[in-house]
């Protein structure tokens, strides 16, 4: 016999599930924005970063901003590391900007997906940072993702444990800083 929570689960999904679908149809705006960010010369797109920034620093919304800001990250992604997000990726980056917690298996492509909100939260140049596990991992992303984040016309630092003092100051510095 089903509980009731059983078949709520089966007709309603689960909070999760709801989360995902209340949140596919962004994917499909920045879908839908991918021909026009693949014809963009590698000048136009570090122009979208500084243009969505001006957008951001007059008052629109990060979340207004969120489709081009993913559309115009996802492209350089591509043309810098040959790697093109997955709409699983781009899901993991919204729920990431919007202070939720993003679960995916080793080979799934968290540096990846983190990168998106990232970039989105890096347009206010108010310093973002991304914490991984390890001193080895942050080197290592920021050196990686920093190729995606230069091509935005973002700067990428590393901070980690024994570092000068004015090393890790310059860092901090960034528009994005791993730890």
């Amino acid at each position: 016999m089903l509980g009731i929570g059983t078949i709520a689960k089966k007709v309603f999904g689960t909070p999760n599930d709801r989360k995902i679908k209340a949140t596919r149809p962004l994917v499909a705006q920045i879908n839908a924005l991918e021909p026009e960010f693949e014809k963009l010369s590698d000048d136009e797109i570090k122009m979208r970063t500084a243009e969505l920034g001006k957008r951001a620093d007059a008052g629109e919304s990060l979340d207004d901003l969120l489709p081009e800001a993913f559309a115009n990250c996802r492209e350089a992604a591509r043309r810098t590391l040959g790697l093109r997000a997955f709409d699983t990726q781009l899901l993991g980056g919204i729920f990431l900007h919007q202070g939720n917690i993003a679960e995916q298996k080793t080979g799934e492509g968290k540096t990846l997906t983190a990168t998106f909100a990232a970039y989105l939260n890096g347009l206010t140049h108010k310093g973002v940072h991304i914490v991984t596990v390890n001193e080895y991992l942050a080197q290592r992303d920021a050196e990686w993702m920093g190729k995606v984040f230069g091509a935005l016309g973002l700067t990428t630092g590393v901070a980690y444990s024994g570092m000068p003092e004015d090393q890790k100051r310059a860092a901090y510095a960034c528009d994005i800083t791993y730890a």
